[in-house]
């Protein structure tokens, strides 16, 4: 009895330390700009023959540093194909918040946001190990209103999640178009969300009749998933703090919501 069970683990602990997650840089390109993404998969998880779904990732507007990559990989050790965009530019990041700000103003309010996006998914979903038909996006501040926006253009979308975004006026045609259900991960203390904005938002939704789950957090403010959003205040004076407790609450509603939008009919 004791050899089979020796030879179970030792496969065991073969299989383990084959597998890794393979990260790699992608170009790409969207309207002659020349950008580069960060593609994340486990590879003991996907292969040709066992296609996983697809996660765009979306940055804050300091652009595609290390943050969302790290995302990318959580993501992978999930078991999806992760794919964290690029919206600026390759190697356009900063740590400057008027820079940020510059940066990431030249996409609210227009369809270069959703455009910009789609070009992202479309490197994404056209991975070889990636299942086309099972595809959601996330993102952070920044890129939470940038995954509202996409899921509003009709992309094909399951789902989508904002984290601390901020929230777009809804589409009169909403309704019509939007095919992805929408998981709005809020601080409830976010100070760049007026009630104003939250009240537009929610009637808009509800006028579409969009699936949607709205979560508030209670005490958390700006960047609440960001470990280093405290350090990027006392840098900067922006009023953000990183929120342990909001952060675990809502990587574990993002994967329930993932269960279900995911789930083989």
């Amino acid at each position: 009895m004791k050899l089979p069970i020796l030879l179970i683990v030792a496969v065991a602990l073969a299989a383990s330390a084959h597998a890794k997650i393979v990260t790699q840089s992608v170009a790409y390109e969207h309207d002659g700009v020349k950008l580069k993404g960060y593609l994340a998969y486990d590879d003991s998880k996907v292969t040709k023959s066992s296609k996983a779904p697809g996660v765009l990732v979306i940055p804050e507007w300091w652009g595609l540093n290390d943050y969302p990559k790290s995302r990318a990989e959580q993501l992978a050790k999930l078991g999806y194909v992760a794919f964290a965009a690029d919206m600026y530019g390759a190697d356009v990041v900063t740590l400057d918040p008027k820079k940020a700000g510059e940066l990431a103003g030249q996409f609210y309010g227009k369809p270069l946001m959703a455009e910009r996006a789609k070009a992202g998914l479309d490197q994404l979903k056209k991975h070889e190990l990636v299942d086309a038909d099972r595809l959601a996006a996330i993102g952070y501040c920044f890129g939470g209103s940038t995954v509202q926006a996409l899921a509003f253009s009709g992309a094909p979308l399951a789902g989508v999640v904002s984290f601390h975004g901020g929230l777009l006026p809804v589409p009169a045609d909403a309704g019509t178009k939007v095919k992805a259900k929408l998981l709005i991960c809020h601080g409830g203390a976010d100070g760049f969300i007026s009630k104003e904005e939250f009240d537009a938002f929610t009637k808009g939704v509800e006028a579409a009749k969009l699936d949607y789950v709205f979560v508030t957090y209670a005490g958390a403010v700006h960047a609440f998933t960001n470990p280093k959003a405290d350090d990027v205040a006392k840098a900067t004076g922006l009023p953000i703090a990183y929120n342990a407790a909001a952060d675990a609450r809502s990587w574990k509603h993002m994967q329930a919501f993932f269960d279900e939008i995911f789930a083989k009919k």
